[in-house]
């Protein structure tokens, strides 16, 4: 957390350039803060990570604590909220969420959801910043790349239990003619969702094609997200039924909307389809929706089965 502010000084990041600067040594690691260069800095990358397992502090901004990615340009700040559509959404930028200004130092935001914000601005190294909120006492740091050296793939196979959440339900379109008759075959929509004791499902038996209102969902319980060795594009998957026992399953991501289950147990394979994109912070989505939090997948030590 920051202890002391300094004023006027005058950094710059990247390939900027400057004339003078004052060096004071304070308690902190860090002791560079932006300031008269401050918009040329925000600017000077084109994506800013949002590295949320580095934050510090026991509060949030909730627009940093939803984004993967956000950007400034011209007086518009954009933001990755999403996963379905990474990488290629808004030319990878995302979508719009608000409009920042620099005035007097300070990194201002009017946000489309969460209002006006002043928080300060902070040089960690040559592409890391640090954001801080002296009201919640939380620090984001942010590591600033350019749109053709950031590795969108990487981002977005780290973070697949929030993929999950990005669609209303999940409906099987297709089950595989090979693999033996177990139970998962009769459940036909999957939803997963954030809740207070970390991510939960919920599957129903309902038949293909109802209402998304309509649903009735039959079961309810935990999942997690592994992560398999040496292999990136594959993830387990484990539904964890309330008083039923738990599933195993290998995923894998077909589309931005598509994805296939591979039942390990008995050799099936199930093709989903999302239902219900939710754009986050555009109207008709809950601002309260998908927060990240700090997490990393842990590693299951298993094998791929799936030969195909």
């Amino acid at each position: 957390m920051k202890t002391l502010k300094l004023v006027f000084l005058i950094v710059l990041m990247g390939t900027l350039v400057t004339s003078c600067y004052t060096e004071v040594i304070v308690e902190d690691d860090y002791v560079l803060e932006a300031g008269p260069n401050l918009r040329n800095l925000m600017q000077s990358y084109e994506l800013w990570y949002v590295d949320i397992n580095a934050t510090e502090g026991k509060g949030e901004v909730p627009f940093l604590q939803r984004a993967f990615t956000v950007s400034f340009n011209e007086g518009t700040m954009y933001a990755n909220n999403n996963l379905a559509g990474f990488g290629k959404t808004g030319n990878g930028f995302g979508i719009q969420v608000g409009f920042f200004n620099t005035a007097k130092g300070w990194l201002n935001i009017d946000h489309d959801v969460e209002g006006l914000w002043g928080l300060e601005v902070f040089v960690v190294n040559n592409n890391t910043i640090e954001i801080y909120d002296a009201n919640s006492d939380t620090s984001y740091f942010l590591r600033g790349y350019q749109r053709n050296n950031f590795n969108y793939d990487k981002v977005f196979y780290d973070n697949l239990q929030y993929y999950l959440q990005e669609y209303d339900l999940w409906e099987k379109v297709s089950t595989s003619v090979e693999g033996a008759i177990n139970e998962f075959d009769d459940e036909n929509y999957l939803q997963f969702f954030a809740d207070g004791n970390g991510n939960g499902f919920r599957s129903s038996l309902d038949a293909n094609g109802i209402a998304l209102n309509k649903v009735l969902w039959d079961y309810k319980g935990g999942y997690e997200v592994f992560n398999i060795p040496n292999n990136d594009l594959v993830k387990a998957v484990t539904l964890d039924y309330d008083f039923m026992g738990s599933d195993y399953f290998e995923l894998y991501v077909i589309n931005d909307s598509t994805l296939e289950l591979y039942h390990t147990g008995s050799g099936t394979v199930y093709t989903f389809k999302g239902r219900g994109f939710i754009t986050y912070l555009k109207s008709g989505s809950s601002p309260t929706g998908k927060k990240r939090r700090k997490s990393t997948n842990t590693t299951m030590n298993v094998s791929v089965k799936r030969k195909n």
